[in-house]
């Protein structure tokens, strides 16, 4: 992508990288507290009649802007996500965050985090630039869910080919297998369709996937999307095959309306601050499959009004994407 690449492993020891992208974020509602008054932390919800399911990509574990744990903790206290899938951890935020609010966690060694104020009832399991865990969402009823948090590989990016490069689509999709990123899919796909099949459990896949959606490149939006009309991505459209809802998609159908872009709130041009525009994208996701869910809500959303790289240090908001916050109903 562009010069601001970052390289980490995976949960499976796969190197993943990730650089640089755009998109104007959708401002999300504070939610409302289900804590102690005053307390300071999120508390557990009385009953699990909805699940809060976020996914953040912590920008080199916090360390590009002042206080990184301190911003990456009010957002988490603000909007109050029941689980968290996260990336760019760099080994050591999913923990710092969990014992700050007292949450179960598991922490890769480099890229990859989960949080959850639910316990966690089962080993994590890996695949390829994803790894997943069981929680009990509700102790009364012995609900479950599984939630796998995903960082695909970055370069060759698709939007740069398309809008710096103005290549043919059979093109960018074969630069796609390049990146890594339909491998990869694919092989999370086939992990995960035994469980999605079974239907007992709901199955969750969010992340960072480094690819636009083919709900998005649409003919309706091909004005925002450097003229390309209907763009069948193929990783969204693994998934989807394999049985993942977009939840987003679901609450916001209209992707002229509500685009939902989730890069960058920092680099509306290619260097940030300079260059040309940054193509802006909606490349975070929270997927899911199983009758127990029903999406209600389904937002992107960034604090405040960051400022562009390279001048983000003061910045309120921890880092480069928006985050997704979706809503469901359980049962």
């Amino acid at each position: 992508m562009s010069a601001k690449r970052r390289v980490f492993l995976s949960a499976t020891g796969a190197v993943v990288a990730l650089a640089a992208t755009a998109a104007v974020a959708v401002a999300g509602p504070e939610a409302k507290p289900d804590g102690p008054s005053g307390s300071g932390k999120p508390g557990k919800p009385a009953a699990a009649s909805e699940l809060r399911v976020m996914t953040l990509n912590l920008w080199h574990g916090g360390a590009k802007v002042d206080d990184g744990l301190a911003k990456q903790l009010a957002v988490i206290r603000k909007h109050r996500p029941d689980v968290v899938g996260l990336q760019e951890t760099s080994g050591h935020s999913a923990q710092e965050i969990a014992e700050e609010l007292g949450w179960d966690h598991w922490q890769s060694d480099a890229d990859l985090g989960i949080i959850s104020r639910f316990p966690f009832t089962s080993e994590v399991e890996t695949s390829q630039a994803a790894a997943g865990v069981r929680i009990r969402i509700d102790e009364a009823t012995g609900q479950e869910v599984e939630l796998w948090t995903a960082h695909l590989g970055y370069d060759p990016y698709g939007p740069y080919d398309a809008c710096f490069d103005g290549m043919a689509v059979e093109d960018i999709f074969q630069r796609e297998a390049q990146s890594g990123r339909t491998p990869q899919a694919e092989a999370i796909a086939k992990d995960l369709a035994p469980k999605i099949a079974a239907d007992e459990t709901p199955v969750l896949l969010v992340g960072d996937f480094n690819t636009p959606s083919h709900l998005d490149w649409t003919e309706a939006t091909k004005d925002s999307h450097c003229g390309y009309g209907q763009v069948d991505w193929p990783v969204t459209k693994i998934f989807e095959k394999a049985g993942l809802k977009d939840s987003f998609r679901e609450a916001n159908p209209d992707p002229a309306a509500v685009p939902g872009n989730t890069w960058s709130p920092v680099y509306p041009k290619h260097e940030g601050s300079t260059g040309v525009d940054e193509p802006q994208d909606r490349i975070d996701f929270i997927d899911y499959a199983g009758d127990k869910l029903t999406v209600k809500d389904s937002v992107s959303f960034v604090e405040g009004d960051p400022k562009p790289v390279p001048d983000q240090a003061g910045n309120a908001w921890p880092t480069d994407h928006a985050a997704v916050l979706t809503t469901f109903t359980v049962g």
